[in-house]
């Protein structure tokens, strides 16, 4: 049998294959931040580091949205793993974290596991700050949604379906998302550092606005 890091380097090459060719902000480098926020997140909160940085490699291969569906994306993980010869209760605490880590439009509930906690913290402080902002853009770009219509408002989701089937602006996303995540949090290290990418993105919205009112002269 094969040991943990001999599976995680098996993960890194699987997920690389899978991810290097998305422009979407969900590409192999969003992955390698993620790991390696989750690592640390689970160094500082005593969680099993093995799990989290599994979990965070393999979260957005399941992903609904780079997949035809949830299921065809959990199904697809779920064998990757299998066909390694991953233990099968890492495999299930694998699984159970990415098929509820997602936002879902705020209606997923409360993670079950420290483990969870700590990958769904690093994925969102992956959306939000400096790194957030260039991500949200670049996924707005791959769906051919536009930057900011200011007649358009940000709306209130009131299903999952809802929230997926939404086609807003890229600008409206961080009031319908990426602004509510610091409340979020789960690990005290996470809410410590959503704090500060949080105002980041405070004030590069007053800026936007500044500058597309022509306020800035």
């Amino acid at each position: 049998m094969l040991d943990q890091q001999q599976w995680i380097r098996l993960t890194e090459d699987y997920v690389q294959q899978q991810l290097q060719h998305d422009s979407s902000g969900h590409d192999w480098w969003h992955i390698v931040r993620v790991r390696n926020m989750a690592v640390k997140l689970a160094q500082k909160e005593g969680a099993d580091v093995f799990i989290c940085e599994l979990a965070a490699l393999l979260h957005d291969v399941a992903d609904e949205k780079l997949n035809p569906t949830k299921e065809a994306g959990l199904a697809k993980v779920n064998d990757w793993m299998a066909s390694i010869d991953l233990d099968e209760a890492v495999q299930q605490r694998v699984m159970l974290i990415i098929s509820t880590m997602s936002y879902n439009g705020g209606h997923n509930p409360l993670m079950e596991t420290l483990e969870g906690m700590v990958v769904q913290d690093a994925d969102r402080l992956d959306a939000i700050g400096a790194v957030g902002i260039a991500r949200v853009f670049a996924y707005s770009g791959s769906r051919n949604r536009v930057i900011h219509d200011p007649g358009i408002e940000p709306i209130h989701f009131d299903t999952n379906a809802a929230y997926r089937q939404h086609q807003g602006t890229a600008i409206n996303h961080f009031y319908e998302k990426l602004l509510k995540l610091k409340e979020l949090m789960n690990t005290e290290q996470g809410k410590l550092m959503a704090a500060s990418r949080h105002q980041y993105m405070v004030d590069y919205l007053a800026r936007f606005y500044e500058e597309w009112d022509g306020r800035d002269t």
